[in-house]
C-alpha cells in the first residue's frame, strides 16, 4: 500500500472526490481512503474524470474526479492497495 494522493474537495450532491495525484491511478485499481490514521473506506476505481472528460488512467501531478461510495472529507489521504 502506498500513498497516491490527497482529497482537495468533495462534492456531496454527486458523491465525487477531487484528488491531487502524487502517483499514477487507473480504472480497476483498488484504493483506500485514510484520515487521521483511521481507515475511512476502500473501493475499486470505477471511473476517472479530468476536466469532465472520462479517462482510463491519470498520471502523477494530475487532478482527477472520482465517484466515491461514501462522504470523503477534504485532506483525506488516498492509498493504492
Amino acid at each position: 500500500m502506498f500513498k497516491i494522493g490527497k482529497v482537495s474537495h468533495y462534492y456531496d450532491k454527486i458523491q465525487v472526490a477531487i484528488i491531487e495525484l502524487a502517483a499514477g491511478l487507473a480504472v480497476g485499481d483498488k484504493i483506500k481512503f485514510v484520515r487521521g490514521g483511521e481507515d475511512v473506506c476502500e473501493q475499486k476505481v470505477e471511473s476517472i474524470q479530468i476536466e469532465h472528460e472520462k479517462k482510463e488512467s491519470a498520471s502523477k501531478g494530475e487532478v482527477v474526479g472520482l465517484k466515491v461510495e461514501k462522504e470523503i472529507k477534504e485532506g483525506t489521504e488516498v492509498f493504492k492497495l
